[in-house]
């Protein structure tokens, strides 16, 4: 259970749930939640037949502040009689969301607009980038900016500091805002399903510089982006969202671009969304998205 959890909690929590597939699995987790009057405000579940394995997320409420203790007693019991993996989320703590960017503005502005607006649960601690460009913009929105610079000699201090920024915020995620810049293998496999990056198209296809012009050059009808965790593989982690649209011959790389930036901005947000409310389930290579 979150620190955030037992610190106190309000009438609603999120409880999920990971491990191998049995019979009697919900009627044991509705029944221990009964319990504690709860009630069920949604319910999810995916018995996955490829892995034998059961994965649920349930959204709880009640009538009065929920007590910690005994939700943390009966999250205990449901593990060891389960012999699953199971968590609680208080749905209403702000998830700590670390931004990185770097010359390309359009991913953040739209994450900044959304966590000021509170489309998304987020607090922001700080925005990191190699290069100065959106200092003003993020500070304007009351937000500590972080100037790192990267170069092939300095990586290893620069990735210092950034481990030093996550402790000293207490960062959940960090979010790749159109980073460009390839994380070290050490760096990714430290913060393991803790790093979500946007890519600009559909995985994969149309790697390395210029994505838009070679989708334009090859007559692409479709185009598209992902948000996916990072890993140590490039580009290759698991994926969370991808979204999509139609384009054909009249449209130019600019306005393949332009609405390349659309899709990613919108995949990305929902990506997000989706992994601090605890609906992303990491397995191996492979993610189950609960809507």
């Amino acid at each position: 259970m979150s620190a955030a959890v037992t610190r106190g909690l309000g009438r609603e929590v999120v409880l999920t749930l990971n491990g191998p597939d049995r019979r009697g699995i919900v009627h044991a987790v509705s029944g221990a939640m009964v319990g504690l009057d709860l009630t069920i405000l949604d319910s999810q579940q995916f018995g996955d037949p490829s892995t034998g394995e059961f994965h649920l997320r349930m959204h709880l409420g009640g009538d009065a502040a929920i007590d910690p203790v005994a939700l943390e007693t009966a999250r205990t019991r449901l593990a060891t009689e389960l012999g699953a993996d199971v968590d609680v989320h208080d749905p209403q703590e702000p998830h700590r969301l670390l931004i990185m960017v770097s010359r390309q503005g359009h991913v953040l502005n739209d994450l900044l607009f959304r966590v000021r607006t509170g489309q998304l649960n987020v607090v922001v601690p700080a925005v990191v980038s190699n290069h100065e460009d959106f200092r003003a913009e993020v500070e304007w929105h009351g937000i500590p900016f972080h100037h790192v610079p990267v170069t092939q000699a300095t990586k290893p201090e620069a990735e210092a500091r950034l481990r030093e920024i996550i402790a000293e915020e207490d960062v959940e995620t960090v979010a790749l805002a159109r980073y460009m810049q390839v994380l070290s293998e050490d760096v990714c496999a430290d913060f393991p399903g803790r790093i979500i990056n946007i890519h600009h198209s559909l995985l994969p296809s149309f790697k390395g510089a210029r994505p838009y012009a070679q989708a334009h050059e090859r007559g692409v009808k479709v185009i598209g982006a992902t948000a996916h965790y990072v890993t140590a593989d490039l580009d290759e982690g698991p994926i969370i969202e991808q979204d999509f649209r139609r384009v054909d011959h009249r449209m130019s790389p600019t306005e393949l671009a332009a609405t390349g930036a659309e899709l990613e901005a919108m995949a990305f947000a929902r990506a997000l969304r989706w992994h601090v409310e605890r609906r992303v389930v990491l397995r191996g290579r492979r993610t189950i998205v609960f809507d």
